[in-house]
């Protein structure tokens, strides 16, 4: 049974979903995906070799390599949504996450990262933080994404060279210097209050679409 949301939330928690790190808050909480992207890859590379076989024990050992894939990747996602959704309700916030509706299409990254977002259920990590915070009662909403990793959350100026790497932010207005998903969450954080404050719901789906 669902709590009773929480229509009076004092500011919102962002969560930024990545390669690198599965999961960023705006708190400083780091989930960090290189052991399990390892994984991944060495499980793409076995089920390669195997279909390249073409036998029918090879096509059976692939299938086996890939639901034990897909299983170990569900409990990751439940694990790093159970603890987001947990800091949210011990606040009182809200979370912010973005909408990455097209997430696949839009993101320009090298080929073994190509991989990798290819393979990683972003949109499953983001059903289980909606449905578990629904299930607590913790309000949800969806922002633009555009921008999130080249915008200062200090002055709020956008620049693409504000991002000299993957991990450091680094603002060429104010100065202002912070690893780059931390600073993306910030700014996820703030759009997501905005966006409450405007008059966005919760769009956490039904309970039981994940039961």
């Amino acid at each position: 049974m669902a709590a009773e949301l929480n229509a009076n939330p004092p500011s919102f928690l962002g969560v930024d979903l990545g390669i690198v790190n599965v999961a960023v808050t705006s708190d400083g909480a780091r989930h960090c995906g290189r052991k399990t992207n390892r994984r991944h890859e060495h499980d793409r590379t076995l089920r390669a070799k195997l279909q390249k076989k073409n036998t029918k024990s090879a096509k059976r050992r692939a299938k086996k390599y890939a639901g034990r894939e897909a299983r170990r990747t569900k409990d990751i996602n439940h694990k790093i949504s159970k603890r987001i959704v947990a800091e949210a309700e011990r606040t009182a916030r809200g979370i912010a996450l973005e909408d990455l509706t097209g997430i696949r299409q839009r993101a320009r990254l090298r080929k073994p990262q190509r991989a990798t977002l290819h393979s990683w259920p972003f949109a499953q990590l983001g059903a289980f933080i909606a449905y578990k915070a629904k299930k607590a009662g913790v309000p949800v909403v969806y922002v633009d994404p555009a921008y999130t990793s080249q915008e200062c959350s200090q002055c709020h100026h956008i620049e693409r060279g504000n991002r000299p790497s993957q991990a450091r932010f680094a603002c060429r207005s104010c100065g202002f210097v912070e690893h780059a998903d931390l600073n993306s969450s910030h700014n996820i954080a703030h759009r997501g209050w905005m966006a409450w404050v405007c008059g966005t719901q919760s769009t956490a789906p039904e309970l039981t679409l994940l039961a």
